[in-house]
């Protein structure tokens, strides 16, 4: 990366960026204190070291723990947190004790939304915080977000958001104080997997997350597995269509995951992509 990269002075918009950023700061800043929902995504990363780095031990960055929270991202954000001294704090979270959750409405993320956003408000009272922000940027106001309801019934505030930080931009700025999630793929709960409607269970989770660590282990980074029952809807970038396929990796696959306890491995040939659980959706206004 050149020096002008690195100071944001290049032609591809980087003064406009910096702009950005530095507003990111000043909302940080305007605040003083702040509980940062940190999953350890690209998203809660960048905002977690930023607002480490305007507020110091003022920044309490916690992760939520819960069966939905995959083990390679709470590695993730225990790397991120100890490389970038973050003041960081675990908090278990019980979505899965309430019926809401386990029932997989089109709305599930609500119910998770506010049993987190509902602790971590309690937990900035407690603490002397004077607010929790959260992840969530420009890019995310047109997307179908319930759980966009349970922030403003909590007051949970989106600096990124509010700076007008796109998703690329902050891959862009993650990259400048290298983060490792910059070039991170997009992260999404284990019960994202798991189709509206059908409950969400433990053993669910648990298999969902032991046939992605398959896949991950092949060296597919942008990929997901769909459980249908005893039915793995592999998804996989279009790069990896024919990889996956060789005989030596289909095999491997189709061994393992019948081994965790799917009957039938399916390949998705329209490939990786985020939110196609959402495709059976009638279209809605979002707000």
């Amino acid at each position: 990366m050149t020096d002008a990269a690195t100071r944001g002075t290049t032609n591809d918009g980087g003064d406009s960026l910096d702009l950005k950023d530095q507003a990111l700061r000043h909302l940080l800043q305007q605040l003083g204190s702040v509980v940062v929902a940190f999953s350890g995504g690209v998203d809660s990363a960048y905002l977690a070291a930023v607002a480490t780095e305007v507020l110091g031990d003022r920044a309490l960055c916690v992760t939520a723990d819960s069966p939905s929270y995959p083990t390679r991202h709470r590695e993730l954000a225990l790397r991120i947190a100890r490389d970038f001294k973050l003041h960081h704090e675990f908090l278990a979270t019980a979505e899965m004790e309430r019926p809401e959750y386990r029932a997989n409405p089109s709305n599930r993320c609500y119910y998770c939304k506010q049993e987190l956003f509902g602790r971590l408000t309690s937990l900035a009272r407690d603490r002397g915080l004077a607010a929790v922000v959260d992840g969530n940027n420009a890019d995310d106001r047109g997307d179908y977000r319930p759980g966009r309801e349970a922030a403003r019934e909590h007051g949970v505030r989106s600096p990124l958001d509010d700076a007008g930080l796109t998703k690329a931009e902050i891959r862009q700025l993650s990259r400048r104080l290298d983060l490792p999630t910059w070039d991170e793929p997009a992260s999404a709960c284990l019960s994202s997997r798991i189709p509206y409607g059908a409950e969400v269970t433990v053993e669910k989770l648990k298999m969902i997350e032991q046939a992605e660590d398959v896949l991950h282990s092949l060296g597919f980074r942008h990929c997901r597995v769909r459980h249908h029952g005893d039915v793995a809807r592999l998804e996989v970038s279009a790069d990896d269509m024919r990889r996956i396929l060789e005989d030596g990796v289909r095999d491997a696959i189709v061994k393992d995951l019948k081994t965790i306890g799917y009957r039938y491995v399916s390949l998705d040939l329209q490939g990786y992509r985020t939110g196609s659980l959402n495709e059976v959706l009638p279209l809605r206004a979002v707000s």
